[in-house]
C-alpha cells in the first residue's frame, strides 16, 4: 500500500459510470414497471452500490480506507441501456475514482444478477472514471512560469562546516519535485544581523521566493524570525498555522515552533524549522499550494 502519511487531506470528488444493456425493451418494461421478481432493481442496485464504494478497500487490495462522506447513484434508461452513475465525495489525503468506479460497477453486477432470470442476453460495458477533483489535479495551474528561488540554512554549526546541510537538501529536493530550481543556497550563522541583512539582499536582487530553515524554536540562538519579522510588510499568517498544523499532528512538539511568513516587495519570506524532518513536513504542508500566490499577485484567477 503505497505511503500517503506525507499528504494533506483536501476534498475528493469523483464521477464513475457503467452501462448495462438488455436484449429486449420486454426486459426495460419490467423494470420500469417494478415486477422483476426479484424485487425493484433500482433500489437493490443503488444499496448494493453504495455499500461497494463505503467497501472498495477490501477487495482492492492497495486501496486506503477512507471516509466516504457521499455517494449519489443515479441510473438512467437509452433504449434497451440502463446508464449509471456514481459520485463519491471525502475529504481525505488520497481520492476516491476507485470507489466511484468499484461502486459503477458493482451497482451494474447487481442488476445484472436481478435481471439474468428475465434475460439471456444482458451485457455490462463501459465502465469508466468521468471526472474527477481533488488533489494535485486542482493545483496544477498554480505553478508559476519563472520563480526566483533561494533556500538559506541559519546554523552556526553548519556554517562552520562542523555538520552537513541536511535541511537544505530537503527543502531542494521537495522544491525540484515541483518544478522548481535553487539559484541561490546559502547556510549563514544564527546572527540576528546576518540572517537580515541576507534578506534584504535577496529581496533587492529580486528573488520571488526566499526560504529559510533553522533558527525558528525557543533557544537563546533561535533568531530567525525575530531577524526576518521587520522585514515583512504583508505577513500570510495562514502559511505556517497549516505548517505547525501538520507537523502536530505527527509530532507533539511542532506547536513550539515560532516560523512566519510573508512578503517584503514581491518576496515571499518563510522560516521553517531547521530539522531535516521539520524542513521536510514544513515543505509537505504548504507546497505545492503556496506557489498559488504567485499567480494571484499576476492577477490571474482560478475559481
Amino acid at each position: 500500500m503505497v505511503n500517503i502519511t506525507h499528504k494533506s487531506s483536501t476534498l475528493r470528488e469523483a464521477i464513475a459510470t457503467a452501462i448495462l444493456k438488455v436484449s429486449k425493451q420486454e426486459t426495460i418494461d419490467t423494470i420500469m414497471a417494478r415486477k422483476v421478481p426479484k424485487g425493484d432493481v433500482f433500489e437493490f442496485s443503488r444499496a448494493a452500490g453504495l455499500l461497494a464504494c463505503k467497501k472498495t478497500y477490501e477487495v482492492i487490495p492497495d486501496c486506503h480506507p477512507l471516509p466516504v462522506e457521499f455517494t449519489s447513484i443515479q441510473h438512467e434508461i437509452s433504449g434497451l441501456e440502463v446508464h449509471i452513475r456514481v459520485e463519491v465525495h471525502t475529504v481525505y489525503k488520497t481520492g476516491v475514482e476507485v470507489e466511484a468506479m468499484h461502486g459503477a460497477a458493482v451497482t451494474a453486477l447487481t442488476m445484472y444478477d436481478m435481471l439474468k432470470p428475465i434475460d439471456d442476453g444482458i451485457e455490462i460495458s463501459t465502465i469508466r472514471l468521468e471526472k474527477k477533483k481533488g488533489g494535485k489535479s486542482d493545483i496544477k495551474y498554480a505553478y508559476p512560469d519563472t520563480v526566483r528561488v533561494a533556500v538559506i540554512t541559519c546554523s552556526d554549526s553548519v556554517s562552520k562546516g562542523l555538520n552537513t546541510d541536511k535541511s537544505g537538501d530537503v527543502i531542494q529536493e521537495r522544491l525540484g519535485k515541483h518544478r522548481l530550481s535553487v539559484s541561490c543556497r546559502l547556510c549563514i550563522p544564527d546572527e540576528f544581523n546576518v540572517i537580515q541583512s541576507t534578506a534584504a539582499r535577496l529581496i533587492e536582487e529580486g528573488y520571488q521566493l526566499i526560504l529559510f530553515t533553522g533558527g525558528t524554536g525557543l533557544s537563546p540562538r533561535d533568531v530567525t524570525p525575530d531577524a526576518i519579522r521587520p522585514l515583512i510588510e504583508r505577513e500570510v499568517p495562514g502559511i505556517m498555522e497549516v505548517a505547525r498544523d501538520y507537523g502536530q499532528q505527527r509530532t507533539p512538539y511542532a506547536m513550539l515552533s515560532r516560523g512566519i511568513a510573508g512578503f517584503a516587495g514581491d518576496a515571499l519570506l518563510i522560516t521553517m524549522p531547521g530539522s531535516p524532518r521539520g524542513a521536510a513536513e514544513s515543505m509537505d504542508a504548504i507546497f505545492p499550494y503556496i506557489l498559488h500566490v504567485f499567480r494571484v499577485k499576476e492577477g490571474v484567477r482560478h475559481d
